[in-house]
Order: structure tokens, then C-alpha cells, then sequence
């Protein structure tokens, strides 16, 4: 028996270096769970286009909107642990999600295997030009001042934008009011007609607004000032020390993946990240490029998140839409 189970074990340690040698064979398909243009949307594209050139084999995004994220993530979950569906998420649904809702249909933790943070966005926060503020000062006093009678825009329960807006009302010691909406770009539209006074949003969403003049941005969430918007000082440097925010994409193989294939793929996607020209690609689009790390650093970066981001949903009380 134990001469049979040692073969047997041989046998598919054979097979599956094989099928981590041969593969990709077929389309490989990225799960989003928004809607096109938004960051994340945005970060699994450029590395859509990059592993295209790099195997050959066709890499498509695939958008499936809704629930935060969550079922775009539940299909990752469920998916054949073949290499060929992934999940690009924020931690919208990977994170937040879980801290918010009582019953998801995948475990966070259980159900995937971790690749790598493959992106980091921050965001602006963006006023619409009739409010009086012209810095984060004048702004802090504003909302203390009016915070009854105020309102934020964010693109859905638990987006790292609603979890800025939340930590800015704990930070000011205010309750404003959180418009959710089914995605950050109708939440910008309604802030450029007016209706919506402030939110945060992505760097590449609402930058071309800012500097078309149709919105005023009094800071970055940033640890640092961003190199494509140096003149916007960060919300720690404005007044509130340790203020950081920033919506990460990462990379999800279902969690049954080999190891073999899962060291491919993390090999392949480093390569990409680390590679010059792509960095560049990436800061152009205000996506902060990360170094790929190892898929161990970043589950345990992961479980750090949960960590940190379940003290603001306790403290804010933030609840389901």
C-alpha cells in the first residue's frame, strides 16, 4: 500500500509539472467585479496585454459587476483550479466584504490562493468648485462646521473610497452622510452636476476632471505626494498624521491551484511588474506599480488588512446597502 500511494503521489507530481510546463493552451479569462475604467479595471488590462504578447495565448478581462465585487469573486472561488480563470479585486471584495456582510458564498482565506498585490491606487480627495474650501484646512472646518447638512460619494458600500470618506468622518470626530452608488463614475457625474459636494476617488477616475478645471482636489490619500500630481499635498501632511488609503488590485487563482502552477504564473506577472517600461505605463495611469511580492507576503499582507480596515467598519458601523 504504501509503495502504491508513493507511485501514485510520483505520478501526479509528474502530471502536474507537465500541465505547469504546458500551460496556458487556452484563453485565459481575468474576472473584474466592476465595471470597465475604473482602476482595478484598469491595472488587470495593462497586465492583460502585457501576458498576451508574453505567451501568445489570448488573456481577456472579463467585467462582472455587482455586490461589491462579490460575484465576480464568487465565480474565481468556484472556478476549476486549472490556471485559466483568475481574480483581479480590490479589496473591496476580498476584504471588505466579508467584514460587512454576514454571509458571503466564498471564504476569503479558504477559497483563494494569493498571487500578488499587482497594483495600488490612491485617491483624491475632490470637491465640486462652489464650496468655498481651497485646502484640506479650510475643508476640515467646513465639514465640522456643516456636517448635518453634508454628503460623500463613493462607488458602493465597502470601496476603499467609502472607507476613506468613513475614516475622514472618524478622524474629524463628524458623522456626514454616504451616498453609495453602483460604481465610482456615476458618483463623479453627480459630483461634477453639483449634486453630491466631496468624495474621494481614484487617481485615474477623477484626475482628468481635476485638471479640466470641473473639480477642485485639496488632497491626496497617499503616504507620499504622487510624482503625476506633486502639487496636491497628502491628507497626513494636511492635518490628519497616518491618513492612508489606497485601493490595491490583487491577483486570485482559486485555491486549489498547484504550487507548480501557482510559482509560474506569480514568475510570469513579476517579470511584467518589475519590467522598466511597464512601470512607467502604469504611473502615467496613476497606478502606483508594486513589486509583485512573494504569494506568502501577501496573504500575510491580506490578514494584516482585515485587521486594520475591520477597527474603521466597527467604529463607523458601516452596514450592507
Amino acid at each position: 500500500m504504501k509503495l502504491a500511494a508513493a507511485l501514485f503521489a510520483a505520478l501526479l507530481c509528474v502530471v502536474t509539472q507537465s500541465h505547469a510546463q504546458t500551460w496556458p493552451s487556452k484563453t485565459v479569462r481575468i474576472l473584474v467585479g466592476f465595471a470597465p475604467g475604473g482602476s482595478t479595471d484598469l491595472t488587470a488590462r495593462l497586465f492583460a496585454q502585457e501576458l498576451n504578447k508574453l505567451w501568445g495565448t489570448q488573456v481577456v478581462v472579463d467585467n462582472r459587476p455587482g455586490a461589491s465585487g462579490v460575484i465576480a469573486a464568487e465565480l474565481a472561488a468556484k472556478a476549476a483550479p486549472d490556471g485559466y480563470t483568475w481574480l483581479v479585486s480590490p479589496q473591496t471584495s476580498t476584504v471588505l466584504a466579508p467584514l460587512i456582510l454576514k454571509k458571503l458564498p466564498y471564504d476569503p482565506i479558504r477559497d483563494f490562493a494569493p498571487i500578488a498585490v499587482i497594483g495600488s491606487t490612491p485617491q483624491l480627495l475632490v470637491l465640486h468648485p462652489s464650496l468655498p474650501p481651497r485646502n484640506f484646512r479650510e475643508f476640515a472646518a467646513f465639514v465640522k462646521a456643516n456636517a448635518g447638512s453634508l454628503s460623500f460619494a463613493s462607488g458602493g458600500v465597502g470601496s476603499t473610497p467609502h472607507m476613506a470618506g468613513e475614516l475622514l468622518n472618524m478622524s474629524l470626530k463628524v458623522r456626514v452622510t454616504h451616498v453609495p452608488y453602483k460604481g465610482e463614475n456615476p458618483g463623479v457625474v453627480d459630483l461634477l452636476g453639483g449634486q453630491i459636494p466631496y468624495m474621494f476617488s481614484n487617481f485615474p477616475v477623477v484626475f482628468p476632471h481635476v485638471q479640466a478645471g470641473k473639480l477642485r482636489a485639496l488632497a491626496i490619500t497617499s503616504p507620499q505626494r504622487s510624482p503625476l500630481a506633486p502639487d496636491y499635498p497628502t491628507v497626513a501632511e494636511s492635518g490628519i498624521p497616518g491618513f492612508d488609503t489606497a485601493t490595491w488590485s490583487g491577483l486570485y487563482l482559486p485555491a486549489a491551484t498547484s504550487r507548480d502552477l501557482i510559482r509560474r504564473i506569480h514568475g510570469d506577472i513579476s517579470r511584467i511588474a518589475t519590467a522598466p517600461d511597464f512601470r512607467k505605463r502604469m504611473l502615467q495611469q496613476g497606478i502606483d506599480q508594486s513589486d509583485a511580492d512573494t504569494p506568502e507576503k501577501t496573504a500575510a499582507f491580506i490578514k494584516s488588512e482585515f485587521a486594520r480596515w475591520g477597527k474603521v467598519v466597527a467604529e463607523a458601523g458601516v452596514k450592507p446597502e
